[in-house]
């Protein structure tokens, strides 16, 4: 997923797929452990998934103490 298209979501929304994105990841390391797993990269893109969404998190969360620091 783009981080375009990420960033139209809302914060639950966001919470709600990193949970979605740590559960894929979950079952795709027991695949690769029980030799299920026919594709690796998809950990590899699973994890960056994760680690946009995070970052757009983090981008929201410092956005709104700027602002709350601005208000004082």
């Amino acid at each position: 997923m783009k981080a375009k298209e990420l960033r139209e979501l809302t914060t639950e929304e966001l919470e709600q797929k990193v949970g979605e994105l740590k559960r894929e990841l979950f079952n795709l390391h027991f695949q690769l452990a029980t030799g299920q797993l026919e594709n690796h990269m998809r950990i590899k893109q699973v994890r960056k998934d994760i680690a946009r969404v995070k970052t757009i998190l983090r981008e929201r969360e410092l956005k709104e103490l700027k602002a709350e620091a601005g208000r004082r």
